[in-house]
């Protein structure tokens, strides 16, 4: 019986979740299986892959053909490597020893490469946020600008108007304090008059005495 390794969808539509299995090849896609070796997310960010490391090694070892892409998912889990380190062991080419030098040498550099990415991919987004920040900042600087502007132009136009209104009340006062001046005067005159007209009692006076020189 030919085994394949392969994917099974799971999931949702437009959200794919897929099961990696050990199955027939004659057997449908996503039928039955024969064992299940993992879970690949490719909707997660990190740790996409989850796998059962030596049972995915043993189908290889026993022959199964991995498809294209859970190939790619093996190599980049170590899977596909161990196997090939196994099989210089088999050959005689180096012992056990040093198979498990190189595969360590494999995943401190696997491990490198992801600190890496994490890191960079950590510092794209710092850039990209500092950027962000500055760009709001310079937006909101010249909103500030803007406004200050508008408020100076307002205060100007109102101290103008006031200006204006007070240039234009102050005639009127003056009238007004020269109508009060005037009228005062008139006044003042009027009681003038009034002093040097004679009285009733004094015009009565006056009369007698010239009445007593007539009759002298």
């Amino acid at each position: 019986m030919a085994v394949k390794i392969r994917l099974a969808r799971h999931g949702r539509k437009a959200r794919p979740f897929y099961h990696i299995v050990a199955a027939d090849s004659r057997a449908p896609r996503d039928g039955k299986f024969i064992e299940k070796l993992g879970t690949y997310n490719p909707m997660a960010p990190t740790n996409k892959t989850e796998i059962k490391f030596d049972r995915a090694l043993y189908w290889l070892q026993v022959g199964a053909e991995p498809t294209e892409t859970v190939r790619n998912i093996l190599q980049n889990e170590g899977v596909m490597y161990m196997n090939h380190l196994l099989g210089g062991v088999k050959k005689g080419a180096f012992d056990q020893a040093e198979l498990e030098k190189r595969f360590q040498i494999w995943l401190d550099t696997k491990r490198k490469k992801e600190e890496d990415a994490v890191s960079k991919q950590y510092s794209s987004k710092q850039a990209a946020l500092k950027k962000r920040l500055e760009i709001e900042k310079a937006i909101n600087e010249k909103r500030e600008q803007e406004i200050a502007k508008k408020n100076s132009e307002l205060a100007a136009q109102i101290e103008a108007e006031n200006a204006e209104k007070e240039e234009a009340e102050k005639p009127a006062s003056e009238e007004t304090e020269e109508s009060k001046e005037t009228e005062t005067t008139d006044n003042k005159e009027e009681v003038v008059e009034a002093k040097e007209e004679p009285t009733a009692e004094e015009k009565t006076a006056e009369t007698k005495e010239e009445e007593e020189e007539e009759k002298e």
